[in-house]
């Protein structure tokens, strides 16, 4: 898992869902997972 400043373009790309996960916000895309980073 990488971590961004910004997860403005990891989103936009197919197949990403961004997720909420203990007061984190994540980015997982399950059809190309080296996409998988959280913002911080």
């Amino acid at each position: 898992m990488k971590v961004r400043t910004s997860l403005r373009a990891l989103k936009q790309k197919p197949g990403s869902v961004v997720v909420r996960r203990h007061g984190r916000v994540l980015v997982v895309n399950r059809t190309n997972p080296q996409w998988k980073s959280r913002q911080g």
